[in-house]
């Protein structure tokens, strides 16, 4: 395997540069739309589930694991998608917890993680033996490939923590398979990858050390295969402690858009990466809001890919494309991924895979760029650019013909830009224009399309403080329509039933009319009050509701239980509000026919005295990982209406019911083992260095 060059003092100046130009370009997108970074999940579900966490956090309570007052949303280690195990993602939590503006906040963390994939990019580039310059380049191109920055900084903040990670695990990794590096470098950064919790950074890890296998295989180079393999397997431990809670619970839960199945939704053709240079290119891509394209330039990599195709020497790929196997791997398999079915399993929208593939592509590009441009038989290289631009003009044309005005200025970007590269064919002038295009095409996008119209715009004020303001309410409060917004209600003094999740639990989700985004049906009401077949008792009661909020576009005149009043009505809600406080003010208890004493109860425990024998109801979901105990000994938990909890007790006592995460044990356990056997293969790799450097200074004397 190659290396990269050495000089770290010349080339850390040079990464530092690089990160503080992507730095200064993430400011772009929030400079023209102060809410770039807070769109659709990022407004709705990542934001506020941040800022709560976060202050959990400082309040000395974590793992936030479980929270039942947040209802659907509330098992967050079943939830998996927060990282809860993830030490950046904490402390960015934290971070995020001491803002009151969520619009910067966003922008603070969003920035971070641009700069870390534009590192890791840069990290990766080199190890494959690229140029500073060219590796440069590419490392501040990705970041603000359109579906990196529309999609996953806009919206998808969890795929773009995720993917972070992953050059930086492959980057760390190929330097084990070729002996220069520590082994516990990638299975930090793969845990790291992993412990994200979006399941894009457990494949894209994955993906990274199968390519350095079949790399290494094929340079007959069989201690690296071996290293690699025992860096996965290390790494594999980790995958435990974030995703057995996931799969313990999946039994009573309706994750939306599992399973296969071939929408064409968000599923790019192959003729889409075409133009994956043209910054103004709408691809005629299936998506939420429009049937026949996306609103950004979703399938953008760098404008300078494709114009400067002509202009490389290809004859390196012929030298050395077994170094670069892993690469072509990498680029393959996701390329298949990206035009295939468009459910796989817990992989949906192949839109997402396309990042994946440019930095693939990113490398190989570099690698060619090293060189410099090609200068001779200009005329014929100048006559193909042409050619491939006014291809590429017209696939865009085709797309979005009303469009016809920013595609001219795009051609007329990547024509002068692909002139003056030509002209400074080699040195550092040619990288100077390339970044210099990567600017200009990032301003002019923001300016064409400062907002991601594919996915939802909740119009939500972007302070704390203005969301808490529109939303007083008291208690345990069910809304009916949507009020409150996905998990925005983390925000609240309020504990709104509703949230936005992926990992809803079934039963709970169909008596309540309650759909994934935390909406519920006009009917939900009328559901809420129906008589179950526990003792006739309605959920309303049950859950130890306290507070209806009525979207009156939904219900105009929804009714008033017995011993609930209104208390406040406008153009936009109806808010009703128990009349008499509820019971056991300490405890969850919604119902029971037994005689009770005292009732406490945290997240993840709940202490009852009790005399007589019957039933005991709790509001709370039963979620798996529930026991109960009575004076020491094991009873039964059931479930009752809704999905919630039922304990059948006798003859008195102290019932103790408890939650514990499905899986948890074990996974701590088997991510303990990997953190140890990381430190203890890294112990033995350097003893090895060592003795095989003792041996051949021996020889040498």
């Amino acid at each position: 395997m190659i290396s990269a060059a050495r000089r770290p003092l010349h080339g850390g100046v040079v990464a530092s540069g690089v990160c503080l130009v992507v730095v200064l370009l993430a400011q772009l997108p929030f400079l023209r739309n102060r809410f770039f970074y807070v769109w659709d999940d990022s407004s709705a579900q990542f934001l506020p589930s941040w800022h709560y966490l976060g202050q959990q956090f400082v309040a000395g309570d974590w793992p936030k694991l479980m929270s039942p007052d947040n209802w659907v949303g509330g098992n967050f280690a079943g939830e998996a998608l927060f990282g809860l195990w993830n030490p950046v993602n904490v402390a960015n939590y934290v971070l995020v917890s001491r803002f009151d503006d969520l619009a910067l906040a966003a922008l603070v963390v969003k920035t971070e993680f641009l700069t870390l994939l534009a590192l890791g990019t840069y990290l990766l580039v080199r190890e494959y033996g690229a140029g500073r310059g060219a590796a440069a380049v590419i490392a501040v191109a990705l970041p603000f490939g359109g579906f990196t920055l529309y999609y996953d900084a806009g919206s998808w903040a969890a795929g773009l923590m995720a993917f972070a990670w992953i050059p930086f695990t492959w980057w760390s990794a190929r330097r084990v398979a070729r002996g220069a590096g520590s082994p516990l470098w990638p299975f930090l950064f793969g845990a790291l990858a992993v412990t994200t919790g979006n399941p894009y950074g457990l494949l894209g890890v994955c993906a990274v050390l199968f390519a350095l296998l079949v790399e290494s295989w094929f340079a007959r180079d069989r201690a690296a295969v071996v290293r690699v393999f025992v860096v996965g397997v290390l790494v594999g431990l980790v995958v435990p402690l974030v995703y057995l809670p996931l799969l313990g619970t999946s039994s009573v839960t309706d994750r939306a858009g599992q399973g296969f199945a071939s929408t064409g939704l968000l599923v790019p053709a192959l003729s889409d990466f075409l133009s994956m240079s043209t910054p103004s290119h709408l691809p005629a891509i299936w998506t939420f809001a429009n049937p026949l394209r996306l609103s950004v330039p979703g399938v953008y990599f760098a404008w300078f890919v494709v114009p400067l195709l002509p202009w490389l020497d290809w004859g390196v790929l012929r030298r050395r494309w077994r170094e670069l196997l892993g690469v072509f791997v990498v680029m393959g398999g996701y390329l298949l991924f990206a035009i295939g079915p468009s459910n796989l399993w817990m992989f949906r929208f192949p839109l997402r895979h396309v990042e994946v593939i440019f930095l693939a592509v990113g490398v190989v590009f570099a690698v060619l760029l090293s060189g410099g441009l090609r200068t001779d038989r200009v005329r014929a290289r100048a006559l193909i650019t042409a050619g491939v631009l006014l291809f590429t003009g017209y696939l865009s044309f085709a797309a979005d013909s009303w469009g016809w005005k920013r595609h001219a200025v795009s051609l007329a970007l990547l024509a002068v830009g692909t002139v003056l590269a030509v002209r400074l064919a080699r040195g550092r002038g040619l990288f100077v224009v390339l970044v210099a295009g990567v600017a200009a095409a990032l301003a002019l996008q923001t300016a064409w399309y400062p907002k991601n119209a594919d996915v939802a715009d909740y119009g939500l004020p972007s302070t704390v403080s203005e969301r808490r303001a529109m939303h007083d309410y008291q208690g345990t409060t069910f809304q009916v329509g949507s009020v409150v917004i996905g998990n925005n209600g983390l925000l609240l003094d309020a504990h709104m039933v509703s949230s936005y999740t992926g990992m809803g639990n079934r039963k709970f989700n169909q008596a309540t009319c309650l759909n994934y985004e935390g909406t519920t049906c006009p009917q939900s009401l009328d559901k809420l009050l129906k008589p179950t077949d526990l003792a006739g008792q309605t959920l309303l009661d049950l859950l130890r509701v306290e507070t209806v909020v009525v979207q009156r576009a939904v219900n105009g005149s929804p009714p008033v239980p017995p011993g609930w009043e209104v208390t406040e009505r406008n153009d936009r809600i109806t808010v009703l509000r128990r009349g008499t406080p509820l019971p056991w003010p300490g405890g969850r208890i919604g119902w029971t026919d037994v005689q009770v004493s005292s009732d406490t109860s945290t997240d993840r425990r709940e202490t009852v005295r009790f005399t007589g024998s019957g039933t005991l109801a709790f509001a709370r979901l039963n979620w798996p990982g529930y026991r109960a105990e009575v004076d020491g000994k094991p009873v039964d938990v059931r479930e009752g209406p809704a999905g919630l909890v039922l304990v059948d007790v006798r003859d008195g006592g102290e019932l103790t019911l408890t939650w514990s995460a499905p899986g948890l044990v074990p996974g701590l356990v088997a991510a303990v083992v990997g953190l140890l056997g990381a430190v203890g293969f890294s112990v033995l790799v350097v003893i090895r260095r060592r003795r095989v450097a003792d041996v051949s200074a021996d020889q040498a004397s």
